[in-house]
């Protein structure tokens, strides 16, 4: 199988940048997007030339660092998916790709097809923590919980933070990111002590970074977890709460 691939080069955050065009004639349609890049990267080295940086780690669809936007679509053609699990099969032999990173203000580019999205992890920084005095190991049931606000809690824990949908925001928001994790602490018993605090630190957090909501809804169509949109909604019915239980 051949591909073209128009690759964005970048050195760092303060060089300017520019497509460049690879063509690789041996990848094998099985193949997923970062096997591409490391096929593509031993001809580079073979040939004396320095590799394309792309980041990944888990390549399990887990951690979500493997994020670049192909032909426009943050992670790629097939939706609900991370780059790691994109096959070479849903492209036709001899098709052009265009590859660049994830696009966000809050994103500056680290080397070619790498971001820094540490951004997301100031969010959680600023207010993802629970203080309690924790004492002696509770017993199991000590505190029980409903299966269905667990089962609840767990549709929006599951975020990944690839920071696609602050890519595929206009606006670079990261609304469903930081509603997904203020969520599914709200609805557990021992997060929720930190409950209004969380709320006014993260979202202020993640105002001083990211762009506000434009309500077109592309975050969830992007998501690899598929967390619905409802968790944006949760941001400023979190904040809302934290702001009315000051005044009280």
């Amino acid at each position: 199988m051949k591909l073209t691939l128009d690759i964005w080069r970048q050195k760092d955050s303060a060089s300017e940048g520019h497509f460049e065009t690879y063509e690789v004639d041996d990848l094998d349609p099985g193949m997923s997007v970062l096997e591409m890049f490391d096929r593509l990267n031993e001809h580079l080295i073979l040939e004396g030339k320095e590799p394309v940086t792309f980041e990944s780690d888990c390549r399990e669809s887990i951690c979500g660092c493997c994020g670049v936007t192909i032909d426009g679509h943050p992670h790629g053609p097939t939706p609900h998916m991370t780059t790691c699990m994109q096959r070479l099969r849903q492209f036709t032999d001899g098709q052009r790709l265009r590859i660049e990173p994830l696009r966000a203000g809050a994103y500056p580019v680290v080397q070619d097809l790498m971001v820094d999205r540490s951004g997301l992890d100031r969010i959680i920084a600023a207010g993802g923590n629970v203080d309690v005095d924790a004492g002696s190991a509770p017993d199991a049931e000590a505190l029980p919980v409903e299966h269905a606000t667990v089962e609840k809690a767990l549709d929006f824990a599951v975020c990944i933070g690839c920071g696609a949908c602050v890519a595929a925001c206009p606006n670079g928001a990261a609304m469903l990111f930081t509603g997904a994790k203020l969520l599914h602490l709200s609805l557990l018993p021992m997060p929720k002590i930190e409950r209004n605090r969380r709320a006014e630190r993260m979202v202020a957090a993640m105002e001083g970074e990211f762009g506000a909501c434009s309500l077109y809804g592309e975050c969830s169509a992007v998501c690899p977890e598929e967390i619905p949109l409802t968790a944006v909604a949760a941001v400023q019915h979190e904040r809302l709460g934290a702001l009315l239980a000051r005044k009280l």
